[in-house]
């Protein structure tokens, strides 16, 4: 009996150390939030203040749904490369953040930098066919340090009472009803009115006082490169060892733009968009009655309250729009690289910043949000911002004919952008034709041209 007394007491003895010990165990690996250590991930961001409480929410979203995830962030409302840089050369880089692509392109090429396609090829839940075609950064064949934070693409914008008054028709919104150039020069024409009344069709027009003019487009390269490549013309050539906009294509595309302020007065020159103010309050002031722009600009028009409409850009060759951002990546120095991962799906999912989506600030990452009537509903659909036309004029455009912009696969862009701009400024103003000053800098261009990014 006392045998079996002391065999129970033994098994009792060890049944309760063993307890302890997985109880130890648990301990170590468990946070505060239970089943997991608690992580944190540092992030860092620009923004306005209606972003910036957008992207809080939204980390309190992934907090909630990631519970032992902590998310540090960081807003930088200015001089973000500086800091972003001054962190790097410190050791004190985020896990995961915001880049402007002329850091994003060099940190990349010294592995600073994840490649989001190795992170996206064994994700269960998305993959890269999930994401629009147009919006990765590829710095080499197979890699990419990721996609956009949200879509931007051009498109026309335009006061719908200033085109009734006039009585002409409302720009098409679908691509294969996109005005030549020829029919988008005479809308133009009547819709630029001098402080007599006369428009620019009319023999007494006066090109020396105008009260509204047809159309404003801005000197940035986007505006330009838009019809640079619906002409079939490109920035550099396509095996990246030659400046291409002084190819035939990049020139006749250039010179329409600036003939609509030189020869037919019906855009503001750059002296003249001077005394035009910007984002909404030109259409609403009546100053000009169509702009072409980047899409952000619904979150001003959806809140001025002003009858406007959105339409697809004139063409040449082909109708096409030009998207524009600047991506999300990952540091490879993070010790988290999993929740970092997580982290980076929850923010392109439009779902975690949908009042930026539905305010028309932002655009979705996933192309299901542009074809499933459930999802649309949810942000393009029955908002100030999104006016009728906007799913075949964006949407569809986006989708269906965007082009990358220059930024995503020249190198050296920022050295051959700080060259074309000075030498473009003459052309706007009437000063020099396309060719003459773009065959100027060709010889200069030429050496700063060093190739595509992914190829």
């Amino acid at each position: 009996m006392k045998k079996a007394v002391f065999w129970i007491g033994l098994i009792a003895l060890l049944f309760a150390l063993v307890s302890t010990v997985s109880a130890g165990g648990d301990q170590e690996v468990t946070g505060e939030k239970g089943a997991k250590e608690v992580v944190t991930l540092k992030f860092t961001y620009w923004g306005s203040p209606n972003e910036k409480t957008a992207v809080v929410d939204a980390m309190k979203g992934f907090e909630n749904t990631y519970d032992w995830i902590r998310v540090e962030a960081q807003h930088i409302a200015g001089d973000y490369d500086t800091k972003m840089a001054t962190m790097i050369a410190g050791g004190t880089e985020p896990d995961i953040a915001y880049l402007n692509i002329g850091q994003a392109f060099p940190w990349a090429a010294e592995n600073k930098l994840y490649n989001i396609y190795d992170l996206i090829a064994t994700d269960p839940e998305m993959s890269k066919s999930d994401f629009l075609d147009s919006i990765w950064y590829n710095w080499a064949p197979g890699k990419s340090f990721g996609t956009n934070s949200a879509v931007e693409s051009m498109a026309l914008f335009y006061n719908v009472d200033m085109f009734e008054e006039a009585g002409v028709p409302l720009p098409p919104t679908k691509a294969e009803d996109a005005w030549t150039w020829d029919e988008f020069v005479n809308i133009t024409r009547q819709l630029t009115i001098d402080q007599n009344g006369n428009n620019a069709l009319s023999p007494n027009f006066d090109s020396e006082n105008i009260k509204q003019f047809g159309f404003q487009f801005s000197t940035w390269y986007a505006h330009y490169m838009t019809m640079v490549y619906s002409n079939g013309g490109d920035y550099i050539s396509e095996d990246g060892t030659r400046f291409a906009l002084t190819r035939p294509e990049a020139i006749d595309a250039i010179q329409k733009l600036a003939d609509l302020i030189n020869v037919y007065h019906v855009s503001p020159s750059p002296v003249q968009a001077k005394n035009i103010p910007g984002g909404a309050a030109g259409l609403q002031t009546k100053k000009v009655a169509m702009k072409q722009d980047g899409q952000w600009c619904l979150l001003d028009l959806g809140a001025s309250g002003l009858n406007f409409g959105v339409g697809v850009l004139p063409k040449l060759k082909k109708s096409v729009t030009l998207v524009l951002g600047a991506p999300t990546v990952i540091f490879s120095s993070t010790d988290h690289p999993e929740e970092a991962w997580l982290f980076y799906k929850y923010l392109a999912n439009p779902q975690s910043v949908l009042n930026l989506m539905a305010g028309g600030l932002w655009m979705p990452l996933l192309k299901n949000w542009y074809t499933e009537p459930e999802l649309v509903g949810k942000w393009a659909e029955e908002n100030p911002a999104h006016p009728e036309g906007y799913r075949d004029a964006i949407m569809r455009q986006t989708m269906k004919n965007g082009v990358p912009g220059v930024e995503y696969y020249v190198m050296n862009w920022g050295e051959l952008n700080n060259l074309v701009n000075p030498a473009l400024a003459p052309v706007w103003l009437g000063k020099k034709t396309a060719r003459q000053a773009l065959e100027e800098i060709e010889e200069k261009a030429n050496t700063l041209v060093i190739g595509r990014y992914g190829l």
